[in-house]
C-alpha cells in the first residue's frame, strides 16, 4: 500500500529475489533462535519441535487484514464520531496518517471506535464497581494492543521505512524481538549506554554497615556544615535505590548533600535463597528500626528524619506505628512519604492483578525457589501503562528495527529486583487486598499490635497527579489516619517522573493547600499552584523541623567514626542479580 498517489511499478526479478532473500533471511533466525533454545533447554515460545518454522509474515500482517475488511463499515460510524478521533496522539504524530485518505480513515476510525468501547464500559447496567473496574482496564488494553500503528501493513512509517531499507528494519526488528525472548524482558534503553557507578548512582559515598538484608551507604558531605538530625532514605525493595541517584542532574541523592543534609541510604539486597524466608518484621525491625538506630549511634543523635519510597513508605508506617507503641516514637524526628499507600480502599488499577488466578501463578512461579524473578513484576508495571511502555517500544524496536534511545529512568526501570516470595505474596493478600494496615492491630510487629492512628510524628506526604501504581486518591488518605503535623503536596506527572523532578529542570508543578481540607477533592479545589520541583518546598518543611547545624567533620564524614568504610557507594548490593 503506498502511502502517496504514486502508480506503483511492477516489482522487477531483482525485486523479488531481494525479498525472497530478505524473508529467507528471517526464517533462518527463527531457526537459530529455536535451535539455541533447544540447547538451553528453554525452547522459545511458540517453537514446537518436528512443526515448520513460523512465518515472520504472520507477524507483520498480523491485525490488517481486519482493519480493510472493517474500513467500509467503521466509515459509517465515522461520521457519526468525527469529532471523538480529532484527540492528539502521539502514535500517530506522522504526516502520513493525515496526508493520505487512506491512513487518515484508518487512524479516524480506530480512535471513534476506541473511544465508543470506553465510553460504552460506563454505560452497562449490572456491574458492581470492582467488575466494572475491571472491564474497563481490559477495554483500554484492548484498544491499545489493536492500534492500526501496532501492525505493519496499517502503519505508513513503517511501510515506508521497509521500502526505503528494503526490509532491513523488519530484519533488525525480528533480531530485536528474538534477542528480547531470550532476555525475558522487553528492551527500553540502549544497551552498554548505562553503568551503575560509572554514570548512574555516581554521588560520594561509603558503604558503612551490611546486613543480609541491606547495606547501609553514608554520603560525602560537600558543605562545610550540615543539618543535625540525619536523613535516612528507604527506597522501596521492589526497585533499585538509584532511581534517587540517576545523572547527577537528577539525582536527589547529589540534591540533598549539596543542600546541607547528612544523607543514608539504604539498598536492599536483591532476594535470593537465603532471604525466602524473610517476614514483615524483618523489613520493619531489621530493615528500618535497625537502620535509624544505627545511625543514631554512629552520629550521637537523639532522632533522624525518614524517607519512605512506595512499598517502604508502607512499612514505614508501620515502623512508626511500632515505635509509637513501644514509647520510642522520638528516635524519628520526621517522615517523608513519596508517593505511598497505608490505605489501599482505593488502590488503582495495580489491584486488578491480584485476582486468584493470578496469586495462583504467583505460588506456582516462586515454589522451587521461593523468590519471586524481578521481570515478572516489571511486566506488570509496563502493562499498567502499555501503550507507553510496551507497544510504544513493539513499533519502535521491531517495527521500525531502530535502536532504542538512551534513557536513564528506563535502564532503572529493566534493572529488575527479584522478591522474597513468601513476603510478596503476604504484602499483597494482606495489605493490597485485606487492607489490614489500617485496621487497629489488623497486623503485628514482633508481636506488637499496629494502630496508625496513633502516630503523631511530623508527616510531608507527596503525591504524583497523574500517579498509576499509587494514585493520588489512594495516598490522600495518610491523611484520615494519622494523628501529628501533617502536609500533602500533590506534584505534577506520576510515581517516578513527580517524584525524580529537580529545581534545575524547570518541569511540572506542584500544589499545596494550607487550610485543612476534609478530602483530595477540597485539596484541590482551594490549592495553590507552584511551577516547577516541590523539593525546596519539602526542604523547608525539613528544615523547620529541625534548623540546628554542626560542622561536617568526625562521623559525619563516612568511614570517619566509629563505623569503617566497607566499600565505595553504591555499593555490591545494588548490583547483583
Amino acid at each position: 500500500m503506498s502511502t502517496d498517489t504514486t502508480t506503483p511499478q511492477f516489482p522487477t526479478l531483482e525485486d523479488w529475489q531481494h525479498w525472497t532473500l530478505v524473508m529467507g533471511r528471517a526464517q533462518q533466525m527463527l531457526m537459530e533462535a529455536w535451535a539455541d533454545s533447544l540447547k538451553a533447554g528453554e525452547p522459545v515460545p511458540g517453537f514446537k519441535p518436528g512443526a515448520a518454522a513460523p512465518d515472520p509474515m504472520a507477524f507483520l500482517t498480523a491485525g490488517a487484514e481486519a482493519w480493510s475488511k472493517g474500513l467500509q463499515a467503521w466509515g459509517n460510524l465515522l461520521a457519526q464520531t468525527q469529532q471523538a478521533a480529532e484527540t492528539k496522539d502521539r502514535r500517530f504524530a506522522a504526516a502520513e496518517w493525515r496526508d493520505n485518505p487512506v491512513f487518515d480513515t484508518i487512524r479516524q476510525s480506530y480512535l471513534a471506535i476506541s473511544d465508543q468501547l470506553l465510553k460504552g464500559v460506563d454505560t452497562i447496567e449490572g456491574l458492581d464497581e470492582e467488575a466494572r473496574q475491571r472491564l474497563r482496564f481490559a477495554t483500554k488494553a484492548f484498544v491499545d494492543a489493536m492500534s492500526p500503528s501496532n501492525f505493519a501493513l496499517t502503519n505508513p512509517e513503517v511501510l515506508k521505512k521497509t521500502l526505503e531499507t528494503r526490509g532491513e528494519n523488519l530484519l533488525n526488528g525480528l533480531r530485536h524481538m528474538l534477542d528480547d525472548i531470550r532476555a525475558g524482558q522487553l528492551t527500553q534503553t540502549a544497551k552498554g549506554a548505562f553503568e551503575v557507578g560509572r554514570n548512574l548512582a555516581t554521588t560520594p559515598g561509603k558503604v558503612i554497615k551490611e546486613t543480609p538484608l541491606y547495606q547501609l551507604i553514608q554520603y560525602t558531605p560537600v558543605t562545610d556544615t550540615v543539618l543535625k538530625t540525619p536523613l535516612i532514605i528507604f527506597p522501596p525493595w521492589i526497585n533499585r535505590f538509584y532511581i534517587l541517584d540517576l545523572t547527577p542532574e537528577k539525582s536527589f541523592v547529589r540534591w540533598c548533600v549539596e543542600q546541607g543534609i547528612s544523607l543514608f541510604m539504604v539498598s536492599w539486597k536483591s532476594a535470593d535463597e537465603s532471604l525466602k524466608d524473610v517476614t514483615l518484621d524483618d523489613y520493619v525491625l531489621g530493615g528500618q528500626v535497625d537502620a535509624i538506630d544505627t545511625v543514631r549511634d554512629l552520629l550521637g543523635v537523639e532522632a533522624a528524619h525518614v524517607v519512605g519510597y512506595c512499598v517502604a513508605g508502607t512499612t514505614l508506617a508501620a515502623t512508626l506505628a511500632y515505635l509509637q507503641a513501644k514509647g520510642e516514637a522520638s528516635k524519628v524526628k520526621s517522615a517523608t512519604f513519596f508517593t505511598a499507600q497505608v490505605d489501599f480502599s482505593e488502590a488503582g488499577d495495580l489491584k486488578l492483578f491480584l485476582g486468584d488466578e493470578t496469586m495462583a501463578l504467583l505460588e506456582k512461579l516462586t515454589a522451587e525457589s521461593g523468590t519471586l524473578d524481578g521481570r515478572y513484576m516489571a511486566a506488570t508495571f509496563n502493562l499498567l501503562r502499555g501503550r507507553d511502555l510496551v507497544w510504544n517500544y513493539v513499533v519502535n524496536n521491531y517495527l521500525l528495527g531502530n535502536e532504542p534511545a538512551p534513557f536513564d529512568l528506563l535502564h532503572w526501570n529493566s534493572d529488575v529486583t527479584n522478591l522474597p516470595a513468601g513476603w510478596h505474596r503476604n504484602y499483597l493478600e494482606t495489605l493490597y487486598k485485606g487492607n489490614k494496615l489500617v485496621e487497629c492491630g489488623g497486623i503485628h510487629v514482633d508481636d506488637t499490635p499496629i494502630d496508625l492512628t496513633q502516630v503523631q510524628t511530623p508527616v510531608y506526604i507527596q503525591a504524583g497527579r497523574e500517579d498509576h501504581i499509587a494514585p493520588p486518591q489512594s495516598v490522600w488518605k495518610i491523611m484520615h489516619h494519622f494523628q501529628g503535623p501533617k502536609r500533602f503536596v500533590l506534584a505534577g506527572s506520576g510515581h517516578i517522573a513527580g517524584v525524580v523532578n529537580p529545581p534545575s529542570s524547570g518541569k511540572y508543578q506542584y500544589w499545596v493547600n494550607e487550610a485543612d481540607p476534609a478530602d483530595l477533592h477540597e485539596f484541590i479545589e482551594g490549592a495553590t499552584e507552584h511551577k516547577g520541583s516541590w523539593w525546596p518546598d519539602w526542604l523547608g518543611w525539613l528544615k523547620d523541623q529541625d534548623p540546628a547545624e554542626v560542622p561536617a567533620k568526625g562521623a559525619r564524614q563516612p568511614g570517619e567514626g566509629k563505623l569503617k568504610a566497607i566499600e565505595d557507594a553504591p555499593g555490591s548490593y545494588v548490583k547483583s542479580r
